[in-house]
């Protein structure tokens, strides 16, 4: 038996009517239909129970004892059903449940993890569960409630919301630059060690843009990675020039480590950083939260930008 197919659920429903109202009229005006397909209902209901439920005469209905005992667990049941309903309700208002995020596995472990650490302390009744993943994870169909994603967006299914632009700028060792010379134009990067990330939608190109001038140069180098950690790691050895967010290499510009390259110039000039959800409409409560929570962390300018 499946108690929510529908001819079933209509069936339960008229008993309960029926044990209610007292007649086959009275539970017809209940649930608007007319008594004769009320009793038809009954005798499905009966007829694949194979007992009993109610005496019929021309005055009364009367419940046998199973039919009894059937409505009382239905009405058991329906109390169970009402009271998920408010406890499903509540989530759009009271913040708490499961919240699973996606996030960019090396930005989120060096600048968004300590805003989720924040974002936890504040709101303690919510579960908070986070992916960390280079990939564009599919939240709608992965059950994700929200995500932040770097670059250009094209999945019309989700709402975004951009926090802040993108910056992807040139950097190497000062290592590096002493031995093999600062890089005077774009064009220059041909004859360098340029660390590759696979991760660029226009790898092994590098589309450069400066006060709306842009240049594409094809670039090669030793290392080629899908992995911003593993290059950062190869740039601070003084391997080669690397094209990256200015999230990444932001530690090691402020301590020297690293050196601007083409200052004046970047890559994917168009591109973001956002937060994006499934949808609009039916967002609980503590997607909300969290969707007001990282806005208010970027108003004032990216984390790494804030200093």
């Amino acid at each position: 038996m499946d108690p929510f197919d529908s001819r079933q659920a209509d069936e339960l429903a008229t008993l309960l009517a029926l044990f209610e109202q007292g007649s086959f009229a009275a539970a017809g005006r209940l649930l608007q239909r007319h008594p004769s397909v009320l009793s038809k209902r009954l005798g499905a209901l009966e007829q694949r129970l194979g007992i009993r439920l109610v005496e019929r005469t021309t005055r009364q209905l009367r419940f046998t004892d199973e039919g009894a005992r059937l409505v009382e667990r239905l009405r058991q049941a329906a109390s169970l059903i009402s009271e998920a309903e408010r406890e499903a309700a509540q989530g759009a208002t009271q913040i708490r449940g499961r919240l699973r995020i996606a996030l960019p596995s090396s930005m989120g472990r060096l600048w968004l993890s300590p805003l989720l650490a924040e974002f936890a302390l504040a709101f303690p009744q919510v579960q908070l569960e986070t992916e960390y993943a280079e990939r564009f994870v599919d939240i709608v169909a992965e059950g994700f409630d929200a995500a932040i994603r770097i670059g250009e967006l094209a999945d019309s299914r989700l709402v975004a919301r951009k926090l802040c632009e993108h910056r992807r700028i040139l950097c190497a060792a000062p290592a590096y630059l002493q031995q093999h010379g600062q890089p005077q134009t774009p064009a220059d990067l041909a004859n360098h060690n340029c660390l590759g990330f696979t991760g660029l939608r226009s790898y092994p190109e590098w589309r450069l843009a400066s006060q709306g001038q842009q240049q594409t140069v094809k670039v090669r180098g030793s290392l080629v990675s899908n992995d911003n950690e593993a290059l950062l790691a190869a740039a601070r050895a003084g391997v080669g020039i690397l094209a990256g967010g200015d999230w990444l290499m932001q530690h090691d510009l402020d301590s020297g480590r690293l050196l601007p390259v083409l200052p004046d110039w970047q890559l994917d000039a168009d591109a973001g950083i956002y937060l994006v959800r499934p949808g609009a409409r039916y967002n609980s409560a503590a997607t909300l939260a969290f969707k007001q929570w990282i806005e208010a962390r970027f108003a004032n300018g990216a984390p790494w930008r804030s200093r």
